[in-house]
């Protein structure tokens, strides 16, 4: 006898049967991508017409008072919706966070990086922290309550995280922030280096160093450590996506409400002065750094240079592909493969003698492929939406998804950096 096939209903839902962040459906693209045949002032559209009519009856039903107060806002949203600045404001928002999420990761990749760490993957960390606050910001019911301007207590909840994810600052938090703390090319490449034996340990007896040398071992071995990593990752990503729920619910009476029209009018247009200001600032810090010229470019500027253009990419593949496939995120799936396709590119080159290793190496020129590697795939790639995806689609989808996703990014590696490791070998890189 078979076993029927187990669908969720609105009775099963759980916590964490919140939708997919802002960039995964055609939803989304609502405040720039309408319909020609449609007014371009029909606000309307941002709105699933079925939540409204929800609302509307609702709104009805409750007194006269509640009514008018629930209306007014909306008015008011009509009046301050703008497509071309919402685009804007996002851009901006995505720009000014990749900072912050790579500045995060490398910050918790150095953090981690301990006498007798108990994981030598340090790239788990960061996996785990933005995983956490992707399953914080997803849930949450408080922080963006208005909803571009229309609160109150005849507002359901499915109409307000469909409409969360229309946010600019939402998307920043969960596109820009989360998806740079975490680095799904990383994990990849940790995979790869665990199988080939090349994963550097923590120095035993000083912190913030590596170990060096690394002790030959049996083949079977490496097979062990590349499933410890290939199963570990994963499964705190997605627990710490779950605990993530669960704070966010437990937070839920002391979270604060953020004001819908101070944060339109104040706060947005801050956002584009202090996204391409900071970009700018990068540069001159890698042109002009502060101190040690290799140091400052090798460790920060330089990945904060290439950390926007990853983000953007994925925010956009994403925009414009996951909806292609409901059961198949493709946009996510493209932009975690293409990130470790150039990561292991990368990373031969810059472990190559003569281009990013000594002797003959230029040193800017092996910063600079430390920046591609941190900045622009570790920002282009992504574990804590592919948790959240992974957590979302049915199981067998799930299932499918997860697995193409390792398979085929590990897959890549094997060749193209696996043709190096296994022939002419790794050179220490000239601005490690």
């Amino acid at each position: 006898m078979t076993k029927p096939h187990h669908t969720r209903t609105d009775q099963e839902l759980t916590e964490l049967d919140a939708p997919r962040p802002a960039h995964e459906e055609a939803a989304f693209n609502q405040f720039e991508g309408r319909d020609a045949n449609n007014s371009d002032n029909d606000v309307s559209e941002t709105f699933d017409s079925s939540s409204l009519d929800d609302q509307q009856r609702r709104a009805e039903q409750a007194s006269s008072d509640e009514a008018a107060g629930a209306q007014k806002p909306e008015q008011q949203e009509n009046e301050t919706f703008n497509p071309r600045l919402t685009n804007l404001y996002t851009i901006s928002w995505l720009i000014f966070f990749s900072f912050w999420g790579t500045l995060a990761r490398l910050g918790v990749e150095a953090i981690t990086l301990y006498p007798n760490s108990p994981f030598t993957s340090r790239v788990l960390w960061a996996n785990l922290g933005g995983s956490f606050f992707i399953g914080f910001l997803t849930e949450d019911r408080k922080l963006f309550q208005q909803e571009w301007g229309s609160s109150g207590p005849t507002k359901d909840h499915a109409a307000h995280v469909k409409v969360k994810k229309t946010i600019p600052l939402y998307i920043g938090l969960a596109t820009g922030f989360c998806g740079c703390f975490t680095s799904f090319s990383s994990f990849m490449k940790d995979s790869f280096l665990a199988m080939a034996n090349g994963l550097d340990s923590a120095s035993p007896t000083t912190p913030y160093e590596s170990a060096g040398a690394i002790a030959s071992r049996n083949g079977g071995y490496s097979f062990l450590a590349l499933l410890a990593i290939l199963i570990v990752e994963p499964s705190v990503s997605i627990s710490a996506l779950k605990a993530g729920a669960h704070f966010a619910l437990l937070l839920e009476p002391v979270t604060p409400t953020l004001p819908f029209r101070f944060f339109r009018k104040a706060i947005d247009p801050l956002a584009v002065v202090l996204a391409f200001g900071c970009w700018f600032a990068a540069v001159l810090m890698s042109i002009w750094p502060a101190g040690d010229k290799t140091h400052w470019r090798f460790r920060a500027t330089f990945p904060l240079i290439f950390s926007p253009l990853g983000c953007l990419s994925r925010y956009y593949l994403s925009k414009y592909l996951n909806a292609r496939i409901p059961s198949f995120p493709l946009g996510t799936f493209v932009a975690n493969i293409a990130g470790t396709i150039v990561l292991g590119m990368a990373w031969d080159l810059q472990h190559a003698t003569g281009i990013g290793a000594s002797p003959g190496a230029s040193i800017n020129g092996c910063a600079i492929l430390e920046g591609i590697i941190e900045g622009f795939c570790g920002c282009l790639t992504t574990v804590s939406t592919w948790v959240l995806e992974l957590d979302a689609l049915r199981r067998r989808h799930a299932w499918l998804y997860g697995l193409c996703s390792a398979s085929v990014g590990l897959a890549f590696l094997i060749v193209i950096m696996g043709s190096m490791a296994w022939t002419v070998g790794f050179a220490s890189p000239a601005c490690s």
